[in-house]
């Protein structure tokens, strides 16, 4: 069964290359900021002093959207370019990724339009509605970090060559 797609899915551990560990490096961080963001909307969603925290909200969104960015571009205009020269992005992981990936975006995209003119006339329900989009873009991001270190980065350091992981170092590392 070698070079068929279920060994690149092996079950045993893999040690990550610098450029794929780099990018795992970064989910923490990332992983924390979301934890931040859920905690508010929990406190939005439960009505406990529901717009003192919404109001604290928006710039949390921002600041978090301005540190994914830059990870998000090394994924999808580096690694998954890489993968998808080997397994294509129509369908499989690349194109689960690429849409987890606009889904999460979509999601805070929209609550930055909802709330971009401030947010004094709102209901609680409008806040409760703003602030699950954040929740529910938070639960999209988890579930998707825990793929890509449980099966993407995993299946890209057995699929990609040595040259390979070293440009893609390279090229990650530009962003």
């Amino acid at each position: 069964m070698e070079g068929c797609m279920s060994s690149m899915l092996g079950n045993t551990p893999v040690q990550l290359s610098e450029a794929l560990q780099q990018l795992k490096n970064e989910h923490p961080p990332l992983l924390d900021r979301l934890d931040e963001l859920l905690k508010i909307c929990l406190k939005v969603e439960n009505g406990d002093n529901a717009k003192e925290h919404f109001e604290k909200l928006r710039p949390a969104v921002i600041e978090f959207f301005a540190e994914l960015e830059p990870h998000s571009e090394r994924e999808e205009g580096v690694l998954f370019e890489m993968m998808a020269a080997y397994i294509g992005r129509e369908s499989g992981p690349i194109a689960v990724m690429e849409y987890e990936h606009d889904r999460a975006k979509s999601l805070i995209g929209t609550f930055l339009e909802n709330t971009k003119n401030g947010f004094d006339s709102y209901t609680d329900e409008k806040m409760k509605q703003d602030a699950a989009l954040v929740k529910e873009a938070n639960y999209t991001l988890v579930d998707h970090f825990s793929k890509e270190e449980n099966v993407l980065f995993p299946m890209a350091e057995r699929m990609l060559k040595e040259e390979e992981k070293q440009e893609l170092l390279e090229r990650i590392n530009k962003i």
